[in-house]
């Protein structure tokens, strides 16, 4: 008779020296945390469980966070000085880019190097999760012709794609793959946190992120269980994280 208990893990004891390389964090300039004093608790809350580096990478997104280098470089320095205030805290890695919505305007600050890439070498991108970009195709392209390394954010959160083969044709296309981890539990609904398992399972991912914004998804990443077989193919994506972007 097999054991019909499959004993399960939190994910959070499996993410010591995990580098997040998606995250919402620096203040006021999206829909992530509002304050600085929201962006200290939420690195304190991380650094609880071991993770200490990041990347944060706002919004940029057209009629919505029409962000800029210099829009975030000036919200990185006041969480950077506060974070000098706060002696706890003093082992934090931060550094920034930015998570870039293929939009109408995407083409355009591509053009002007307006982008924010990911250690100058990988560019983080998303789409609506409502329709696929219409643009999205040519946009990888572009950014590939930059000699830029496209990510695209959380794949398994995008409906539209489930029951397509837009999966297997993006990673012929050269496009990465970066998995939420909320999405392994059922933050985002059952068929995301299905979608995600699929995904993971076929090694079609590359990173990983937290894509936290605010407490209410600290705290929904702090309760996620996961089973000893998805932490066995997670401990990969946090390894790759650390080689690439430590």
């Amino acid at each position: 008779m097999f054991n019909i208990f499959v004993r399960k893990n939190f994910l959070i004891d499996h993410l010591k020296n995990f580098v997040d390389i998606h995250n919402h964090i620096l203040p006021g300039i999206d829909d992530g945390a509002k304050t600085v004093t929201d962006s200290i608790n939420l690195i304190k809350e991380f650094s609880e469980f071991g993770v200490t580096n990041f990347i944060a990478t706002p919004h940029v997104m057209d009629n919505y966070y029409p962000n800029n280098p210099q829009t975030i470089n000036q919200s990185f320095t006041i969480l950077k000085k506060e974070l000098k205030k706060n002696t706890e805290l003093k082992n934090t890695l931060l550094d920034y880019a930015a998570e870039h919505m293929v939009d109408a305007n995407f083409d355009v600050i591509l053009n002007e190097s307006l982008v924010l890439p990911l250690k100058k070498k990988y560019l983080l991108v998303e789409m609506s999760y409502l329709q696929p970009s219409i643009n999205f195709n040519t946009a990888i392209n572009s950014i590939q012709s930059k000699n830029l390394f496209p990510i695209l954010a959380h794949p398994e959160r995008y409906g539209y794609l489930h029951n397509s083969n837009k999966y297997e044709l993006y990673k012929n296309k050269g496009i990465l793959f970066q998995l939420n981890l909320l999405s392994l539990g059922e933050y985002y609904g059952k068929e995301i946190n299905k979608c995600a398992l699929k995904l993971l399972e076929k090694g079609m991912y590359n990173f990983a992120g937290s894509d936290i914004h605010n407490m209410r998804q600290m705290n929904a990443l702090k309760s996620i269980k996961v089973s000893r077989k998805t932490i066995e193919l997670i401990e990969p994506l946090i390894e790759k994280n650390i080689f690439n972007f430590y």
